[in-house]
């Protein structure tokens, strides 16, 4: 597969295929996994094909019990309730990599703002993504695909846009991109 112009071969075999190129010619293409659907790919690359006998493994695991965590975030100005959220926030993280928020008083027309710009970043024009995806973890504002795709066994089928805003060292807002900086803010 040829990820800077994102055409697939028919004549890749196993014997020619290179993850470590392939890998690194989806990263430079800047372009993210939404970038090989805009160029009309059929066919899932082979990094983000997971080995079936991991799958299985994984499917294993969790098939008995395949409930997302839910933090719950009511009362937790309490000193005891608070300790507790943080570990039940470790356990998903480190379980599950993801988890439902409930009671966090966050308005629903807010949720729904964040969303929608958090759409209309991943569907503008993808030369204006590209000036900000990097691997650069020092950058607050970044769009990445697959933080550690280097390192993992297949690539996950993700893009993300990244801002850090911490409350002790305030974000320029001309750093956050346009289509979201209004919903962000």
């Amino acid at each position: 597969m040829d990820i800077s112009g994102f055409k697939e071969s028919s004549t890749e075999t196993a014997v020619n295929y290179s993850r470590e190129e392939e890998l690194k010619a989806f990263d430079d293409s800047k372009a993210g996994v939404k970038g090989l659907i805009d160029a009309g790919v059929a066919k899932v690359p082979k990094i983000f094909v997971h080995p079936p006998d991991e799958l299985a493994e994984e499917f294993d695991k969790y098939k008995n019990n395949l409930q997302v965590p839910v933090i719950d975030l009511s009362a937790i100005e309490g000193s005891d309730r608070r300790e507790k959220v943080v570990d039940e926030i470790r356990m998903a993280s480190e379980e599950w990599g993801f988890f439902l928020v409930v009671n966090h008083g966050i308005p629903l027309n807010v949720l729904d703002e964040m969303i929608d710009g958090v759409r209309r970043f991943h569907e503008q024009d993808p030369e204006v993504k590209k000036l900000l995806y990097t691997r650069d973890r020092m950058n607050r504002v970044r769009f990445e695909s697959n933080y550690d795709l280097y390192k993992s066994k297949a690539a996950n089928w993700r893009d993300t846009l990244n801002i850090e805003m911490l409350v002790s060292d305030q974000l320029d807002p001309d750093e956050i991109p346009t289509a979201c900086r209004y919903a962000v803010l």
